[in-house]
């Protein structure tokens, strides 16, 4: 019944960003289409020419990014991939973001509801889309505010000064990692998240963060298969966090099983 529930909350997750897509892309096209409703009306006609021509490109590219809500909307409800899309699907999901995002805040949806949406859906794009092939070198990706607030060890030079006191979500973390054989690493902040993805050149990443931290990983790493877990913050943003354990193994089982 708990799993039931769960799948049903995750499928209005998804279905909240897929909708402020779908709102963004319509109202962006109406005040394009109404800007060159009252240009057109006056003007030279080298002026309208033009604007015409402008008009006509910017169009085609909304064009573009309506195809790939609809492929993404098609995969997400067949769980398949459409191969010659998949671009142009990931091009609307991020192209379209800060507009859905900005939206959501109008209609007074909490940001990180929002973000949380998006996670969903690029989670779900990287099921749908992520190569048969299982994954050898994958790096868990993990933020320092796992640790315990008081522990005195430096764990993000060398995750393995951690001296595993169970304190904190780290420990399970590295019998994790050491479980599956993949690296895990502890980074303080976007900087060190992509110089340990340089360093370590994963074929997949699992990555635990907040809502905002994850959002913009995912859009800085296009391209790279991440799966996005949000950790848990019961003492508030960036102290003594907690993370789903399950999810993480999930996410390394779905990589090493190629999907």
């Amino acid at each position: 019944m708990f799993s039931e529930h769960l799948k049903i909350d995750q499928h209005i997750k998804k279905r909240l960003y897929i909708g402020l897509l779908g709102l963004s892309l319509t109202t962006l096209l109406f005040i394009l289409f109404l800007a060159w409703w009252i240009v057109s009306r006056q003007g030279l006609l080298l002026n309208k020419v033009i604007l015409t021509v402008v008009v006509a490109v910017i169009i085609c590219f909304f064009l573009v990014l309506g195809l790939g809500l609809v492929a993404l909307v098609w995969s997400i409800w067949h769980a398949k991939t459409i191969p010659s899309l998949e671009n142009v699907m990931y091009t609307a999901t991020n192209v379209l973001f800060p507009f859905a995002l900005q939206f959501g805040k109008w209609l007074g949806v909490d940001e990180d509801k929002i973000k949380n949406s998006y996670i969903q859906v690029s989670n779900q794009l990287v099921k749908t889309t992520v190569k048969s092939q299982p994954k050898k070198r994958i790096l868990i990706l993990a933020p320092h505010c796992l640790q315990w607030v008081e522990c005195p060890h430096k764990i993000t030079i060398d995750v393995n000064n951690c001296r595993e006191c169970g304190k904190c979500p780290v420990e399970s973390l590295l019998k994790i990692a050491r479980q599956y054989q993949v690296n895990l690493v502890v980074a303080t902040g976007g900087t060190f998240a992509r110089k340990f993805i340089k360093e370590y050149r994963p074929e997949a990443v699992v990555a635990i963060a907040c809502e905002r931290d994850l959002t913009s990983g995912l859009q800085d790493t296009v391209g790279l298969p991440v799966m996005g877990v949000v950790n848990q913050r019961p003492e508030g943003p960036c102290c003594n966090t907690l993370v789903d354990l399950g999810k993480v193994e999930e996410a390394i089982k779905f990589f090493q099983e190629g999907g």
